[in-house]
Formats: C-alpha cells, structure tokens, sequence
C-alpha cells in the first residue's frame, strides 16, 4: 500500500511538472530592412580589394539568383593612405553565367597600379551608396616573419589505419615578448587558393614570450565539389604554404567572433553572438590591413 503511495505521487508530481509548461512563441519578422555588408582589406603589396553585398533575412530563400542579387554596384569606393587617395573600379567575374562583383583599383590606370599596401600605414575607406555614406579605417601591421621558425610534415598521433599515408603539417612558432600579436592562418595546397579554416584566428594571450607548435589541417572550400579522400588531411608530395597575416586587434575581433559564431551554428545551448564591424553608418562587416608571413613545405612519406 505504501509503495502504491509513493508510485502515485510520484505520476502525480510528473503531471503537475509538465503541466507547468508553456508555449513560447517568437514572432519573428518575415524581414528587416536590408544592410549593408563589407569585406575588404588591404595587404603588403598588393591593391585594396572591396566586395559588397546587401544581407538577407533568416527566412530568406537562398539560391544562385538570390546571392547574384545580392552584389551591389553602382558605388562610390575610394581608398586613402593619408597623403593620396585612389577611386576603385568595379569588376565583374562572370563564373558559369554567375558574376561575382568586386571594387578595386583601374587595372587601366598605371599610377592606381602603385597604390600597395604598406607595413606600418593607416588606410581610410569611403563608400558611397545611393547617398548613403559608409566609413572605415585599418592598419597593416608589421609582419611576423621572424617569429616562424620552422615547418615540417609527421604522421597524425593516431594514425587512419585505413590511411597511414596521411600527414598533418608542423609550424614552430616563437612569439615575441611584446603583447599583442594577432593573426588570420590561410592554408594553401598545391594550386588551390589560399583558405581560411573554421577557426582561422590566433593570439598570444596565453603563449606571450614562449614557443609553441602549431599543427594545420587540409581545408576545403564548403563549395568544393572533389573527392572528400584527404580531406582534412595532406598527403605525400602536397605542396602546402600557411599564411600568416599580422591583422590588427579590430581586424582580429570581426574574424574571431565570426569564426566563434559559425562554430557554434546549430548548438541549441549557446549564446547568441554579436559580429562586431568596424563600419560606420549602420553597416556590417569588416575592411582589414594584413601583413602577410609565408611558409611553405612538401609533404613527405
């Protein structure tokens, strides 16, 4: 009888316990107004690059004609180190009958072809849209050429017994005493375009002043359609070159975050995450300086 007690109250203090529950409703609107975005940057050596797009909403059907659409034209873009200022051209890439649109200085213009990224400089960027004016300002910092030491190719420490002939490839690195050093890691193999992987960034807040070794994986693009064979992995002969870009901490911030935020898609538990974009005006995105350091390598057996 008393066990009997005790089951009851037990599905009694079930019911009452989800009985408790209430529907949430989010009323999400089936748009916002329209934002927007940047990415461009500026690196040692090479012309300032901008790509600008308008965002989408949550809901939004996602297709060719909707990211084609997305490219805006028609801006007004100009870059300026201080003492001269460039206005960039637009360009479009036509890929398979889908253009890709981006500003950067006239190819038919040789003084714009001098204008380069410099170590150490501050560049302005002005965008003119419909009226609407969008501002930013970055720095290149100096590269980080001597604090990569050493690369190499090894074995993974538990080894794809179905593939023991995949490696991982090694980057020493030795960080100066100064505080502040900051990073965005592309990795090339072969002749692919260098990419950034999911987590692309790195600092020295814990390994300021001390050697580490940094181990990189093989990264694809999300729209790259070859085999899946090796595909976080490098295989004998690869030719593979990490990038290291000095980036300033602003710069930092933007990927950083962004990095965070895609890793993180999907997980029911986590935070939503603010991007932070160094673009006035209401707009999103980031323009960035980059200081480049290359090191490259071919994989062994």
């Amino acid at each position: 009888m008393k066990k009997a007690l005790l089951y009851c109250a037990a599905i009694t203090g079930f019911v009452s316990f989800i009985s408790c529950e209430k529907e949430v409703n989010f009323n999400l609107p089936a748009s916002i107004s329209e934002k927007v975005v940047v990415e461009g940057g500026i690196e040692i050596g090479t012309p300032p690059v901008v790509m600008l797009t308008n965002s989408f909403g949550f809901f939004s059907k996602l297709d060719l004609s909707t990211l084609q659409n997305a490219f805006i034209s028609g801006a007004q873009i100009s870059v300026s180190d201080g003492s001269r200022t460039v206005n960039l051209r637009e360009y479009s890439i036509d890929t398979m009958g889908n253009f890709y649109k981006f500003y950067s200085v006239d190819s038919a213009n040789i003084a714009d072809l001098t204008f380069l990224g410099q170590a150490g400089k501050s560049y302005e960027l002005k965008i003119v849209i419909e009226g609407k004016t969008y501002e930013s300002v970055t720095t290149i910092p100096q590269p980080a050429s001597a604090a990569f030491d050493t690369i190499w190719s090894e074995p993974f420490e538990e080894p794809d017994p179905e593939h023991p002939e995949y490696r991982r490839v090694m980057v020493r690195y030795n960080d100066p005493p100064e505080l502040g050093n900051r990073f965005r890691i592309f990795i090339q193999q072969n002749s692919r375009p260098f990419i950034a992987g999911r987590f692309s960034t790195m600092n020295d807040d814990i390994i300021n002043g001390t050697s580490t070794d940094l181990d990189f994986y093989n990264v694809l693009s999300p729209m790259d359609t070859s085999t899946a064979e090796g595909r976080f992995a490098f295989l004998p002969d690869d030719t593979v070159t990490i990038k290291f870009s000095a980036i300033d901490k602003t710069t930092y911030d933007f990927w950083q975050t962004l990095d965070f935020s895609v890793g993180t898609t999907g997980n029911p538990f986590s935070t939503p995450i603010k991007v932070p974009s160094n673009i006035s005006n209401g707009a999103l995105g980031i323009w960035g300086g980059y200081a480049p350091t290359f090191k490259t390598v071919i994989v062994r057996e």
